[in-house]
């Protein structure tokens, strides 16, 4: 897929007022820490688009990208938060679960992971909850450039291990980078393959 035009459309915290069309949508979400708006900009060559911050946590909004006019990147805020008050996390889990349990147009999550650490609690949990509800996710692992390929193998085989302790089989996953943009191609052709399928049903 090529990215001809990508333009922020808006914010806001309430499902209700996201876009009314019926373009489909992709969620990317994970620890505020995971790197995920540079993984963003990575994808739609764009050093700007989402905005980037040395204080995790620093998205909180839900936040549409309109990309090639036919379909929504949607930045999500993180399941974990940075200097924000139990009340203001509260918040924000609340609208990340509406967005989920009520958008019709979201086609699929990417759940971010950092390839770097062992499976962490608060990735796992969420992606139960994930799979509990019925709601499509894959995985990205991310920072891929900061480990030697034998160490990247060995932690997502444990990651898989882990995975499988719960889940039937292990989601679907991307390896990327977004210093050497590792993973783009794939991520990007994926999307373009489901609304492919997409067009030729009724969405």
């Amino acid at each position: 897929m090529q990215i001809k035009s990508a333009e922020f459309l808006m914010s806001n915290s309430e499902v209700a007022k996201c876009p009314k069309d019926r373009l489909p949508e992709y969620a990317f979400i994970g620890r505020s820490n995971v790197g995920k708006s540079s993984l963003i900009n990575m994808l739609m060559q764009r050093k700007s688009l989402a905005k980037t911050s040395g204080r995790p946590g620093k998205t909180q909004l839900i936040n549409h990208f309109l990309v090639n006019k036919n379909w929504y990147l949607v930045d999500l805020p993180g399941y974990g938060y940075a200097r924000v008050s139990k009340s203001s996390k509260k918040v924000f889990q609340k609208f990340i679960t509406n967005y989920f349990e009520k958008r019709e147009q979201m086609v699929l999550a990417f759940v971010l992971v950092d390839c770097r650490h062992e499976p962490q609690p608060i990735d796992l949990e969420f992606m139960q909850w994930m799979g509990e509800s019925g709601i499509p996710f894959n995985i990205i692992f991310t920072k891929a450039d900061k480990l030697k390929p034998k160490a990247l193998e060995r932690n997502i085989a444990a990651y898989t291990e882990k995975m499988l302790e719960t889940w039937e089989e292990m989601p679907h996953y991307f390896v990327t980078s977004a210093s050497d943009s590792t993973g783009r191609e794939e991520v990007l052709n994926y999307i373009d393959e489901l609304n492919n399928s997409i067009q030729t049903s009724e969405f």
